[in-house]
């Protein structure tokens, strides 16, 4: 179940770790974030027996518009990337890094929520307690792979390379992907 909503997730991940703007622990704990709260959401709708429809789950693409465009407009204008750990006013990037991360991983598993919550509503407390301590797992295996692979001698460099000026446009066009599955676009033309 978490690799079939998650699948996508890895793409992802690997425009993360290849942008030199965001830090390996601001990935990890933003990924965590954004699964938990994923986790969490259709918890809390499986015992309220609320499904949140998709459309109103869909406005979270424009997370990762928002972010994509900020990071296109950031690479059009030549604006450095690379932080310094010791400058301070830079110190709250990384908590931005976080939230970027995190918001992407909820607008990216926003579907993901209509599956969880069915299959948790028909589990005992015990079975999703398991599942979540599974998805806890599955989402460091997730993380290794995407970091392995662009850490990989030959398939690293050219993901490093490239990685960063790929990302805004995967994240736009997931983002509108996420608003046109949803049927959120439809919402909003009305």
């Amino acid at each position: 179940m978490f690799a079939s909503t998650n699948i996508d997730d890895i793409f992802v991940l690997l425009g993360f770790f290849a942008d030199p703007k965001f830090r390996t622990k601001q990935i990890v704990i933003g990924q965590y974030l954004g699964i938990g709260a994923l986790y969490g959401i259709s918890v809390i709708a499986s015992f309220l027996v609320l499904v949140i429809p998709a459309t109103y789950i869909g406005l979270l693409g424009f997370a990762p518009i928002y972010f994509g465009a900020r990071r296109l407009w950031e690479l059009w204008n030549g604006i450095e990337t690379g932080d310094d750990p010791e400058d301070h006013e830079k110190a709250s990037a990384g908590h931005g890094n976080i939230v970027a991360v995190t918001l992407v991983t909820i607008a990216n598993g926003g579907d993901n929520i209509s599956v969880y919550t069915p299959i948790f509503a028909t589990r005992s407390v015990y079975d999703v307690l398991t599942i979540g301590c599974i998805f806890a797992l599955l989402t460091a295996i997730w993380l290794g792979a995407a970091h392995s692979l662009v850490n990989h001698p030959t398939l690293g460099a050219p993901i490093r390379r490239h990685g960063h000026r790929i990302v805004p446009f995967v994240l736009i066009a997931l983002g509108i992907l996420i608003l046109y599955e949803a049927g959120t676009a439809t919402l909003l033309w009305h």
